[in-house]
């Protein structure tokens, strides 16, 4: 075990893990950050996506030792609901079950702070490999549309 601290959403927090613990484990477990979810464990579906240093990430497959920016996880996007992505999924109501929604809105964050006016194929795009099991992605699409006009 050895001690890491993290800049998580704004505030350093120091947590005692081996090297190899995933972020996301790190984030659930130690942090209490419990909006990012567990899917696949591969990296493959997008459910435990977060910014590390600005750029979305899939936590499950990134250790703790491997962290050396800040790290925002859905928790941090806003403290209050209103970032433009968050604003545009309630307009849109996105969700059915949720599971997946802490992953898509922070790709979609990510991606329109590179890309302030994307088009409709820009975005379906960067939101592929974002797993929906609910076949919300018409919603999805609309709300990351209208997010990138707020």
């Amino acid at each position: 075990m050895a001690q890491y601290t993290l800049k998580v959403n704004g505030k350093s927090q120091s947590v005692d893990v081996d090297s190899d613990t995933p972020l996301l484990w790190v984030l659930r477990d130690n942090l209490d950050l419990v909006g990012t979810k567990y899917g696949c464990g591969i990296a493959q579906c997008g459910a435990c996506t977060v910014h590390i240093d600005g750029v979305a990430m899939r936590s499950c497959s990134v250790p703790v030792s491997k962290v050396s920016g800040p790290v925002t996880t859905i928790e941090g996007l806003s403290e209050d609901g209103t970032h433009p992505v968050q604003k545009a999924w309630k307009e849109h109501d996105v969700p059915q079950c949720g599971y997946c929604q802490a992953g898509q809105m922070m790709t979609a964050a990510a991606f329109l702070e590179e890309n302030k006016s994307p088009s409709e194929k820009e975005i379906c795009s960067a939101m592929n490999g974002n797993i929906c099991r609910c076949g919300t992605y018409p919603r999805i699409n609309q709300a990351v549309k209208t997010a990138s006009k707020l």
